[in-house]
């Protein structure tokens, strides 16, 4: 899952995006309105954490913009915790949830799981997809059948996480590269084909099946 972290303070950008990524997060990040906007609207984020005072283009103008180009990704408005007005202000504008500032890391991942739950439809626990229990806090994923457990690399995890949000669906490289991997990785199809084997050697070699000339897809059965 890819996130755009949105933040001027150096020090808390620097922190939630350590933070976001050792809980299996693809996160870019921007440090003030403009170019927040310009990665916004050019790139399929899975969910936006947009402070609302940035230098050069203020946040609620961003999300405003956003929203009327038709761009729904869910956003997470961070604000002073006394401004009851940027809150009122912000859900008019379009987000979707807000945090008071200061606030606990642990809430701010609880709200942006909730949100990123709320975008696929699925219920509240566990994720469970084609004989598969994700656990997001330990990045494992447990075989049902068997109750085996497999610990997960970071990549692996991102990249069957985001299989098990979109079963049934054909995912073609560009799309997983772009909700797999930040801005500053490096994009190449042939280290993606990697990790998706290493899947398929855990889990089976049916659980993701190649479609040639459109992508992979999740517990599809030979395809």
């Amino acid at each position: 899952m890819k996130i755009l972290l949105v933040e001027d303070d150096s020090r808390l950008r620097s922190r939630l995006k350590d933070d976001l990524s050792r809980r299996g997060y693809a996160v870019d990040t921007a440090d003030n309105g403009i170019d927040a906007e310009h990665l916004g609207a050019e790139w399929p984020y899975d969910a936006v954490i947009l402070d609302l005072g940035l230098p050069q283009r203020p946040g609620i103008e961003v999300l405003k913009n956003w929203r009327a180009q038709g761009n729904t990704v869910p956003v997470l408005i961070l604000t002073a915790r006394d401004a009851w007005h940027e809150k009122v202000d912000g859900f008019k504008a379009g987000a979707d949830d807000y945090l008071g500032k200061p606030f606990h890391v642990a809430e701010l991942l609880a709200r942006l799981q909730a949100l990123l739950r709320r975008g696929v439809a699925r219920p509240h626990g566990p994720l469970r997809v084609a004989g598969l229990e994700l656990d997001e806090d330990a990045q494992t994923a447990r075989v049902l059948a068997t109750d085996e457990t497999f610990e997960l690399t970071g990549t692996e995890f991102r990249l069957l996480r985001y299989f098990m949000r979109h079963p049934g669906r054909v995912l073609s490289k560009t799309r997983l590269a772009e909700h797999v991997y930040d801005f500053e990785t490096e994009r190449d199809s042939n280290v993606l084909e990697v990790y998706i084997n290493r899947l398929r050697r855990k889990f089976g070699r049916e659980l993701i099946v190649t479609r040639r000339g459109q992508g992979y897809i999740l517990g599809a059965g030979e395809g």
